[in-house]
Parts: structure tokens; C-alpha cells; sequence
């Protein structure tokens, strides 16, 4: 299957170690700045013209940090927790971006939280079938290694914004440390949260009545979509499967575990995504960590052997380093890809019939696409 090696399983050694550790500070350095707190959530009365305002649904594994707040951290718990934030974009809000408070929050040129409000979960399953949006389909975003609650809230906004979705955002937030000194303990979060993800997918489908889900999980999400994904199968949940389209960005997994969970899940009713790059320096990162085994977010498309792999499992493998990033890291070009994907897929897009084709099996690389 995809990416199979024969390298064999290598302990790390102490200078490699070192490197590893220089490299780690390397990115946390041109990667991060002032990180935003919780802070930056607490809703604000303030309402600006030409704003516009994105709902969006929570469910996450993350405790909050209060009794019965939205109040989200990085400790795990049992029971999830659901809420629904109304965050607002700045009008000169350009895409890709975030543009995250400084010092306070002000809408005229920032995201802004304008409400919030805990739910329990049969609340949160009536608001997610009732929204007007649901006849588009309903988004689930999973995010990666390295995320704090606001980032990973307000980045579904973003995305949800700038692709010009219509569906209903939802965002699964797991117990990430939020720090890029905590792979291994956001690996344990993710193995916690797999039942949660599972159970969360199956409701979904179950509400949305026939409309769409999607799923689209960045870089470690990519390994607990996957895991989700199992345990579904593992529970004879074929139906949830069958109506689920799965968008992988950066997916952080082992290829020989990915190929595992593959052999138990099987071909999915919707081709799967995977957008790839090999110059993706924080999976070359984890691929140290993890003794040099590759991943599978920084697969060689030209390898014939993953094309066949590829076309056997109903997988779309797409090659986006043509895409920009926004730091040197190249871990977020998938970003860029949702700010252009509402112009690719436009009925006046000259490109539309070839974004049509990214959905079947196969391997593409999106420089060759878009010239095409």
C-alpha cells in the first residue's frame, strides 16, 4: 500500500538528538510569535459595519478551565463539551490570514468573538440539523499538532470565510498542548480523543440527513481522523462511512500505519484527499523524531507504486508545494488552497472541470493542474 519501505527501524542517537532539538527550536522560533491566549475569545459588544459574521459549532474533548464556560484548555475530558461562537472578520480582511488582537479586540480591524454559549449535546445536534447552512453540508475541521483552542476556532473561521463554503462549520477540538515541545504528549491526546471524533462524525451524519459532511484535518488531526475513521468501521458504522468525504492536509502518520488503518477501513464510498508536499519542514521533523520514518503528507507523487496504491484504495493524492506558505516551515499551504478554492470551483473558473477531476483516485500535482 501507500508508502511501504523496507528501512528498518533505527534508535535515534545522541548527536541526532541534539539536531532534532536545534531543528524544534529552529521552527518554534520563525513559526511562532506572541501565541494568542483565551483571551482574545471573551466576546465583545462592538459591532462594526461590513463585518462579517461566521457561526460556528464546537464539539471538543478539551475541559473547560470553568464550570459550564467556553472557557476551553488543554486538559482532557471524558465528556465532551459543545458550544457555538459568532466570531466576525474584519472588513479588510485579506485571505489567508488571521488578523489576530493586539493589544484589545477591535473588530474595525481584527477577528472579534461577538458571542459564545456552552451546550449540551442534544443542543448542539438540534442547532447543527436546524441551520439554514445545512443544505450545503455540514464542515468538520480537525486541527493539528501545536494548537491551542483560539487557533484552532479561528482558523475555521478563516477557512470557512475565505473558501466561501456555504455548509455549517464545526470544529473538533482535541487536548492539544498548543506547544511545539509536546509532540508526544498530543499523540497520547489523540489516541484519548479517537471515541470522541467517532461519536461526533456518526451524529453528524445522522442529523444531516442526507446532506454532505465533509472533513478536512490538518497535519496530527490527520492521524485521529483516521483512527475515528477505524473505529467506525471496527463498530459496523458502514452507513456514517459511506456518507463522509475525507480531506487530508499535511496527515502526520506513519505510511505503514497508515496502510494499516486503510486494510481495516478499506476504500471509502468518496475518494479521500491527501495534500502532499516533500518540502513540508515540520513533517521532516517528525519524521526525525519518529527514527526517519517517512510520512504521509510528504509522499512523491511521481513514485508509481503510490499512484497504483493510490487508485487501489480510492485515494486523490495531490502535490500542493506549488502553493505559498506562510512561513518557512511549509506546513500550511492547505491554506492558500481553501482561499482559492472558491474561484477554482466557480461556474465561471476555466479551471472547474480539472478541479472536478481532483476528486477521483489518482495522483496529481496542482502546478501541472492549474497550467492545465
Amino acid at each position: 500500500m501507500i508508502g511501504w519501505s523496507n528501512r528498518p527501524f533505527r534508535s535515534v542517537p545522541g548527536h541526532q538528538m541534539r539536531s532534532v532539538a536545534v531543528a524544534l527550536l529552529i521552527l518554534t522560533v520563525s513559526a511562532c510569535g506572541a501565541r494568542p491566549t483565551n483571551e482574545v475569545l471573551r466576546p465583545t459588544s462592538a459591532i462594526v459595519e461590513d463585518a462579517k459574521i461566521t457561526q460556528v459549532y464546537v464539539a471538543t474533548t478539551r475541559a473547560p478551565r470553568t464550570a459550564g464556560s467556553t472557557d476551553f484548555g488543554y486538559v482532557p475530558s471524558l465528556g465532551a463539551s459543545y458550544a457555538a461562537f459568532s466570531v466576525s472578520t474584519p472588513p479588510g480582511h485579506k485571505t489567508g490570514r488571521i488578523e489576530w488582537p493586539r493589544d484589545q479586540t477591535d473588530p474595525a480591524t481584527s477577528f472579534a468573538t461577538v458571542d459564545s454559549t456552552i451546550m449540551r449535546e442534544d443542543e448542539f445536534r438540534t442547532a447543527v440539523s436546524n441551520d439554514p447552512r445545512k443544505g450545503s453540508g455540514v464542515v468538520v475541521f480537525v486541527h493539528g499538532f501545536n494548537h491551542n483552542f483560539p487557533e484552532a476556532l479561528y482558523r475555521l473561521v478563516q477557512l470557512s470565510v475565505d473558501s466561501r463554503a456555504d455548509g455549517v462549520p464545526v470544529l473538533f477540538s482535541w487536548p492539544s498542548a498548543g506547544s511545539p515541545f509536546a509532540y508526544l504528549a498530543d499523540k497520547d491526546a489523540v489516541a484519548f480523543s479517537r471515541d470522541g471524533l467517532a461519536r461526533t462524525l456518526s451524529a453528524l451524519v445522522d442529523d444531516a440527513e442526507g446532506a454532505p459532511v465533509q472533513v478536512v484535518a490538518h497535519s496530527m488531526g490527520g492521524l485521529l481522523t483516521m483512527e475515528a475513521l477505524r473505529q467506525l468501521k471496527l463498530e459496523g458504522q458502514d452507513d456514517v462511512l459511506d456518507q463522509l468525504s475525507v480531506v487530508m492536509a499535511a496527515p502526520d502518520i506513519d505510511p505503514d500505519v497508515f496502510r494499516a488503518q486503510i486494510a481495516v477501513i478499506g476504500p471509502m464510498a468518496r475518494t479521500m484527499t491527501l495534500l502532499v508536499s516533500q518540502d513540508d519542514r515540520a513533517l521532516d521533523l517528525s519524521s526525525r523524531l519518529s527514527s526517519h520514518r517517512a510520512r504521509v503528507g510528504a509522499l512523491d507523487v511521481a513514485d508509481p507504486r503510490v499512484e497504483r496504491a493510490a487508485r487501489a484504495a480510492n485515494i486523490a493524492i495531490v502535490d500542493i508545494s506549488a502553493l505559498p506558505a506562510s512561513n518557512r516551515i511549509n506546513h500550511d499551504r492547505y491554506v492558500e488552497l481553501s482561499a482559492i478554492y472558491g474561484e477554482l470551483n466557480s461556474e465561471q473558473s476555466p479551471y472547474r472541470t480539472s478541479a472536478t477531476a481532483l476528486s477521483e483516485a489518482g495522483v496529481y500535482v496542482l502546478d501541472a493542474f492549474l497550467r492545465n
